[in-house]
Protein backbone atom coordinates (compact mmCIF):
# COMPACT_ATOMS: atom_id res chain seq x y z
CA UNK A 1 0.00 0.00 0.00
CA UNK A 2 1.32 3.80 -0.67
CA UNK A 3 2.30 5.42 2.57
CA UNK A 4 -1.13 8.31 2.97
CA UNK A 5 -0.51 11.55 1.53
CA UNK A 6 -0.50 14.52 4.15
CA UNK A 7 -2.16 17.31 2.49
CA UNK A 8 -0.19 20.65 2.44
CA UNK A 9 -1.30 23.57 4.39
CA UNK A 10 -2.55 25.37 1.02
CA UNK A 11 -5.13 22.03 0.54
CA UNK A 12 -6.44 21.82 4.01
CA UNK A 13 -10.00 23.41 4.60
CA UNK A 14 -9.47 26.52 6.20
CA UNK A 15 -12.63 27.68 8.84
CA UNK A 16 -12.73 31.53 9.85
CA UNK A 17 -14.45 32.60 12.39
CA UNK A 18 -15.24 36.09 13.21
CA UNK A 19 -17.31 37.92 15.64
CA UNK A 20 -20.97 38.53 14.62
CA UNK A 21 -22.17 41.62 13.10
CA UNK A 22 -25.39 43.84 14.66
CA UNK A 23 -28.23 43.17 16.75
CA UNK A 24 -28.39 39.43 15.70
CA UNK A 25 -29.79 36.33 17.85
CA UNK A 26 -28.53 33.34 18.78
CA UNK A 27 -27.49 30.72 16.61
CA UNK A 28 -29.00 27.92 17.77
CA UNK A 29 -27.64 25.19 15.17
CA UNK A 30 -24.32 26.31 16.41
CA UNK A 31 -25.51 25.86 20.22
CA UNK A 32 -26.45 21.89 18.88
CA UNK A 33 -23.09 21.67 17.10
CA UNK A 34 -21.40 22.07 20.55
CA UNK A 35 -24.14 20.41 22.40
CA UNK A 36 -21.68 17.72 23.66
CA UNK A 37 -19.79 20.51 24.89
CA UNK A 38 -22.36 21.70 26.87
CA UNK A 39 -23.01 18.35 28.26
CA UNK A 40 -18.93 18.20 29.39
CA UNK A 41 -19.38 21.78 31.45
CA UNK A 42 -22.28 20.22 33.03
CA UNK A 43 -20.64 17.48 34.12
CA UNK A 44 -17.63 19.30 35.21
CA UNK A 45 -19.76 21.62 37.52
CA UNK A 46 -21.59 18.82 39.33
CA UNK A 47 -18.04 17.14 39.96
CA UNK A 48 -16.66 20.03 41.06
CA UNK A 49 -19.57 20.97 43.45
CA UNK A 50 -20.15 17.97 45.10
CA UNK A 51 -15.93 16.90 45.24
CA UNK A 52 -14.52 16.33 48.84
CA UNK A 53 -17.87 17.18 50.58
CA UNK A 54 -18.91 15.22 52.99
CA UNK A 55 -22.75 15.23 52.73
CA UNK A 56 -23.03 15.43 48.83
CA UNK A 57 -25.71 15.35 47.02
CA UNK A 58 -27.77 15.89 50.53
CA UNK A 59 -26.68 19.72 50.31
CA UNK A 60 -29.25 19.90 47.51
CA UNK A 61 -31.80 19.13 50.00
CA UNK A 62 -30.44 20.35 53.66
CA UNK A 63 -30.92 24.15 51.94
CA UNK A 64 -34.50 24.60 51.14
CA UNK A 65 -35.02 21.96 54.13
CA UNK A 66 -33.58 24.60 56.43
CA UNK A 67 -35.30 27.69 55.19
CA UNK A 68 -38.48 25.84 55.01
CA UNK A 69 -37.89 25.09 58.67
CA UNK A 70 -37.22 28.18 59.51
CA UNK A 71 -40.23 30.07 57.37
CA UNK A 72 -42.35 27.84 59.27
CA UNK A 73 -41.37 29.11 62.64
CA UNK A 74 -41.38 32.73 61.79
CA UNK A 75 -44.16 32.84 59.44
CA UNK A 76 -46.59 30.24 59.71
CA UNK A 77 -46.39 29.85 63.87
CA UNK A 78 -45.46 33.01 65.14
CA UNK A 79 -46.96 35.87 62.45
CA UNK A 80 -49.50 33.30 61.51
CA UNK A 81 -49.52 34.21 57.67
CA UNK A 82 -52.18 32.51 55.53
CA UNK A 83 -51.33 29.12 53.57
CA UNK A 84 -54.28 29.02 51.28
CA UNK A 85 -55.22 25.95 53.29
CA UNK A 86 -52.13 24.02 53.05
CA UNK A 87 -49.88 22.72 55.73
CA UNK A 88 -47.39 25.69 55.75
CA UNK A 89 -44.35 23.57 55.53
CA UNK A 90 -45.63 21.75 52.22
CA UNK A 91 -46.62 25.16 51.55
CA UNK A 92 -43.14 27.00 51.82
CA UNK A 93 -41.70 24.21 50.35
CA UNK A 94 -43.72 23.89 47.17
CA UNK A 95 -42.09 27.25 46.57
CA UNK A 96 -38.34 26.99 47.50
CA UNK A 97 -37.86 24.42 44.61
CA UNK A 98 -38.46 26.83 41.99
CA UNK A 99 -37.28 29.53 43.97
CA UNK A 100 -33.66 28.04 45.01
CA UNK A 101 -33.07 26.70 41.42
CA UNK A 102 -33.82 30.21 39.69
CA UNK A 103 -31.24 31.83 42.93
CA UNK A 104 -28.49 29.37 42.49
CA UNK A 105 -29.06 29.28 38.73
CA UNK A 106 -28.96 32.97 38.81
CA UNK A 107 -26.06 32.92 40.89
CA UNK A 108 -23.59 30.93 39.36
CA UNK A 109 -24.82 31.48 35.80
CA UNK A 110 -23.71 35.47 36.68
CA UNK A 111 -20.44 34.83 37.41
CA UNK A 112 -20.02 31.88 34.64
CA UNK A 113 -18.32 34.16 31.89
CA UNK A 114 -15.82 35.80 34.24
CA UNK A 115 -14.54 32.29 36.03
CA UNK A 116 -14.01 30.65 33.13
CA UNK A 117 -11.89 33.59 31.32
CA UNK A 118 -8.75 31.15 30.61
CA UNK A 119 -10.75 29.09 28.11
CA UNK A 120 -12.07 32.31 26.97
CA UNK A 121 -9.03 33.49 25.47
CA UNK A 122 -8.03 29.43 24.18
CA UNK A 123 -10.36 28.38 22.54
CA UNK A 124 -13.58 29.36 20.19
CA UNK A 125 -16.97 27.83 22.00
CA UNK A 126 -20.42 29.45 21.77
CA UNK A 127 -20.21 31.52 24.58
CA UNK A 128 -24.00 31.21 25.68
CA UNK A 129 -23.24 27.77 27.00
CA UNK A 130 -20.94 29.12 29.68
CA UNK A 131 -24.39 30.47 31.19
CA UNK A 132 -26.56 27.46 30.16
CA UNK A 133 -24.45 25.14 31.49
CA UNK A 134 -24.99 26.32 35.01
CA UNK A 135 -28.51 26.76 34.78
CA UNK A 136 -28.36 23.00 34.19
CA UNK A 137 -26.43 21.77 36.81
CA UNK A 138 -29.75 23.89 39.22
CA UNK A 139 -31.89 21.27 37.55
CA UNK A 140 -29.77 18.18 39.29
CA UNK A 141 -30.56 19.87 42.84
CA UNK A 142 -34.06 20.29 42.10
CA UNK A 143 -34.75 17.05 41.06
CA UNK A 144 -33.29 15.55 44.08
CA UNK A 145 -35.40 18.00 46.44
CA UNK A 146 -38.16 17.20 44.16
CA UNK A 147 -38.42 13.82 45.72
CA UNK A 148 -38.67 15.05 48.98
CA UNK A 149 -41.24 17.28 48.75
CA UNK A 150 -43.60 14.12 47.17
CA UNK A 151 -42.54 12.45 50.02
CA UNK A 152 -43.89 15.82 52.22
CA UNK A 153 -46.69 15.64 50.69
CA UNK A 154 -47.48 12.29 51.42
CA UNK A 155 -46.58 12.26 54.67
CA UNK A 156 -49.20 14.80 54.93
CA UNK A 157 -52.26 13.45 53.26
CA UNK A 158 -51.62 15.47 50.16
CA UNK A 159 -51.99 13.74 46.97
CA UNK A 160 -51.45 15.62 43.59
CA UNK A 161 -54.43 15.87 41.24
CA UNK A 162 -53.55 16.07 37.17
CA UNK A 163 -52.10 18.81 37.71
CA UNK A 164 -48.98 17.83 38.50
CA UNK A 165 -48.61 16.85 35.13
CA UNK A 166 -48.09 20.79 34.55
CA UNK A 167 -44.86 20.64 36.77
CA UNK A 168 -42.51 20.40 33.72
CA UNK A 169 -44.07 23.56 32.30
CA UNK A 170 -43.19 25.49 35.60
CA UNK A 171 -40.08 24.10 35.67
CA UNK A 172 -39.41 25.76 32.25
CA UNK A 173 -40.32 28.96 33.12
CA UNK A 174 -38.40 28.70 36.24
CA UNK A 175 -35.21 27.65 34.01
CA UNK A 176 -35.89 30.46 31.41
CA UNK A 177 -36.28 32.77 33.92
CA UNK A 178 -33.18 31.93 35.26
CA UNK A 179 -31.14 31.63 32.13
CA UNK A 180 -33.04 35.25 30.66
CA UNK A 181 -31.75 37.46 34.04
CA UNK A 182 -28.11 35.30 33.63
CA UNK A 183 -27.72 36.34 30.21
CA UNK A 184 -27.93 40.13 31.08
CA UNK A 185 -25.71 39.60 34.54
CA UNK A 186 -23.07 37.69 33.11
CA UNK A 187 -22.42 39.88 30.31
CA UNK A 188 -22.60 43.04 33.06
CA UNK A 189 -20.06 41.46 34.91
CA UNK A 190 -17.72 40.87 32.29
CA UNK A 191 -17.13 44.73 31.87
CA UNK A 192 -18.30 45.28 35.44
CA UNK A 193 -17.17 43.19 38.38
CA UNK A 194 -19.50 45.09 41.08
CA UNK A 195 -22.07 42.17 39.85
CA UNK A 196 -21.18 39.77 42.05
CA UNK A 197 -21.35 42.28 45.22
CA UNK A 198 -24.50 42.95 44.42
CA UNK A 199 -25.91 39.57 43.59
CA UNK A 200 -26.29 38.50 47.38
CA UNK A 201 -28.47 41.93 48.12
CA UNK A 202 -30.75 41.39 44.85
CA UNK A 203 -31.21 37.26 45.36
CA UNK A 204 -32.39 38.18 48.87
CA UNK A 205 -34.82 41.35 47.99
CA UNK A 206 -35.96 39.30 44.80
CA UNK A 207 -36.73 36.92 47.49
CA UNK A 208 -38.89 38.79 49.31
CA UNK A 209 -41.24 40.30 46.53
CA UNK A 210 -42.23 37.00 45.61
CA UNK A 211 -44.82 34.59 47.28
CA UNK A 212 -42.70 32.20 48.47
CA UNK A 213 -43.25 33.08 52.88
CA UNK A 214 -46.62 33.86 51.99
CA UNK A 215 -49.53 33.68 49.63
CA UNK A 216 -49.93 36.35 46.26
CA UNK A 217 -53.66 36.65 48.00
CA UNK A 218 -52.17 38.98 50.34
CA UNK A 219 -51.44 41.37 47.81
CA UNK A 220 -54.77 43.92 46.77
CA UNK A 221 -55.70 43.16 43.91
CA UNK A 222 -55.55 46.19 41.57
CA UNK A 223 -51.79 46.00 42.40
CA UNK A 224 -51.45 41.99 41.37
CA UNK A 225 -51.06 42.67 37.40
CA UNK A 226 -47.49 45.26 38.68
CA UNK A 227 -47.16 42.58 41.10
CA UNK A 228 -46.89 39.83 38.05
CA UNK A 229 -44.31 41.21 36.17
CA UNK A 230 -41.94 39.89 38.34
CA UNK A 231 -41.59 36.52 36.31
CA UNK A 232 -41.15 34.51 39.61
CA UNK A 233 -44.56 35.09 40.71
CA UNK A 234 -46.20 33.05 37.63
CA UNK A 235 -43.31 30.44 38.34
CA UNK A 236 -43.86 29.73 41.93
CA UNK A 237 -48.19 30.48 41.91
CA UNK A 238 -48.46 27.84 39.00
CA UNK A 239 -45.65 25.46 40.98
CA UNK A 240 -47.90 25.26 44.09
CA UNK A 241 -51.45 25.38 41.95
CA UNK A 242 -50.18 22.01 40.07
CA UNK A 243 -49.08 20.43 43.39
CA UNK A 244 -51.17 21.12 46.13
CA UNK A 245 -54.45 22.96 43.77
CA UNK A 246 -56.42 25.57 44.74
CA UNK A 247 -57.58 28.34 42.71
CA UNK A 248 -55.86 28.91 39.02
CA UNK A 249 -53.17 31.87 39.65
CA UNK A 250 -54.67 33.72 36.73
CA UNK A 251 -53.95 36.01 34.87
CA UNK A 252 -50.55 36.59 36.73
CA UNK A 253 -48.88 33.48 34.92
CA UNK A 254 -49.65 35.48 31.81
CA UNK A 255 -48.11 38.50 33.02
CA UNK A 256 -45.27 36.74 34.56
CA UNK A 257 -44.88 34.66 31.06
CA UNK A 258 -44.44 38.15 29.11
CA UNK A 259 -42.31 39.43 30.95
CA UNK A 260 -39.87 36.34 30.90
CA UNK A 261 -40.45 36.42 27.37
CA UNK A 262 -39.67 40.05 27.18
CA UNK A 263 -36.22 39.29 29.23
CA UNK A 264 -34.97 36.18 27.46
CA UNK A 265 -35.18 37.73 24.27
CA UNK A 266 -33.94 41.01 25.46
CA UNK A 267 -30.79 38.94 27.10
CA UNK A 268 -29.99 36.81 23.76
CA UNK A 269 -29.67 39.84 21.59
CA UNK A 270 -27.37 41.86 24.89
CA UNK A 271 -25.27 38.73 25.58
CA UNK A 272 -24.41 38.03 21.89
CA UNK A 273 -23.87 41.55 21.39
CA UNK A 274 -21.10 41.88 23.87
CA UNK A 275 -19.44 38.25 23.42
CA UNK A 276 -17.44 39.66 20.34
CA UNK A 277 -15.24 41.49 23.62
CA UNK A 278 -15.19 39.43 26.31
CA UNK A 279 -12.12 37.88 25.06
CA UNK A 280 -10.28 41.42 25.24
CA UNK A 281 -12.18 42.42 28.53
CA UNK A 282 -12.16 39.56 30.70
Amino acid sequence: MPPATIPSAADRPVHLIAPSRGWVPVNLAEIWEYRELLAVLVWRQVRVRYKQTALGVAWAVLQPVATMVVFSVLFGRLAKLPSDGVPYPVFAFCALLPWQLFAYSMTEASNSVVASQQMLTKVYFPRVLLPLSSVAVGLVDFAVSFVVLIAMMLGYGLRPGLEVLTVPLWTLLAVATAVAVSLWLSAINVRYRDVRYTLPLLTQLWLFVTPVAYATSLVPEAWRWLYAMNPMVGVVDGFRWALVGGAWPGPSVFVSGGAVIALLVGGLFYFRRMERTFADVV
